[in-house]
């Protein structure tokens, strides 16, 4: 039996570079690892059931949730004849901006690896992950990275400082894909995220400099169609927080805190403010 966490991520930049032959969206944008996280239990069983049990909302059919999937794709691909049993513990909110799915199926690759004593490098394990979606290999890797392509191609850099951030998720739920099909309608007045600034911000360990850089293309898109994500924006900073941002393609907004007490502080007036799920946390190290 193994257990895992699967570690949340934001995103410190968001940038569209253009729209590819296969139909996706060309990025350059630098996650960020936080400490929300589910929870996934994963015992071998002797038949070749795979059974998940918890909270898989987002999902009509159990085959369609991404741990499933991440459980099919890695019995089939090694040949594997045993099943796998899942309890799945959920604390990241879906549809949300933090790749809460995502995460959940990079942990699963992580963990059939751990259970199945593979001994699968990160590069392959990134590689399998790749076929479920384009944040899994970044959620295999965690901590600090670069990604570009779809999502796919990783890039290391110096790590983000420990901050403590405080994340509000309106009780709304963005689609991924609406967002990005709607970019081109906006992408005449948006600011363009400078990654190599902020690369530059991280070597330095520089807050203030990394809170400057933060810059996100789909808040554009999302913030025209809900326009509160806004009003928490602006009412995180006159609580006192350094900035705030929208994460991916939203509603999900964080905001960098200059101590866990402020943080907490905020929380609190947020939760009287909005209708929303709030929590406080810290950026994540990687897992590898």
């Amino acid at each position: 039996m193994i257990t895992i966490n699967a570690n949340a991520k934001i995103n410190l930049t968001l940038d569209i570079l253009g729209k590819r032959d296969d139909g996706y969206h060309e990025v350059s944008m630098i996650m960020q690892s936080i400490n929300l996280f589910d929870t996934l239990t994963l015992k071998k069983l002797n038949t070749k059931d795979i059974i998940l049990h918890g909270d898989v909302r987002g999902v009509e059919n159990v085959q369609d949730n991404l741990i499933y999937k991440a459980v099919k794709l890695f019995l089939d691909t090694y040949k594997i004849q045993n099943g796998v049993e899942i309890e799945l513990i959920k604390r990241i909110p879906i549809a949300a901006g933090l790749a809460g799915g995502s995460t959940d199926a990079a942990a699963t690759l992580r963990g059939l690896n751990e259970l199945f004593e593979m001994n699968l490098s990160v590069m392959s394990l990134c590689k399998l992950g790749e076929k479920l979606g384009s944040d899994v290999p970044f959620c295999i890797m965690g901590g600090t990275m670069l990604a570009t392509g779809r999502g796919e191609i990783l890039a290391q850099v110096a790590d983000m400082p420990k901050v403590n951030l405080v994340l509000v998720k309106p009780k709304i739920d963005v689609s991924t894909a609406w967002v990005y099909k709607n970019y081109h309608k906006v992408e005449n007045e948006v600011v363009h995220p400078d990654n190599k600034k902020m690369r530059k911000a991280l070597i330095l360990k520089d807050i203030n400099q990394i809170c400057a850089c933060l810059k996100n293309v789909l808040e554009y898109v999302t913030i025209k169609q809900y326009p509160q994500i806004n009003d928490i924006k602006e009412k995180l900073c006159s609580y006192g927080a350094k900035t705030a941002m929208m994460s991916g393609s939203g509603p999900t907004v964080f905001a960098i805190v200059e101590n866990k007490i402020l943080a907490e502080e905020i929380a609190a007036k947020i939760k009287n403010d909005f209708d929303a799920e709030v929590f406080t946390v810290e950026t994540a190290s990687k897992n590898f």
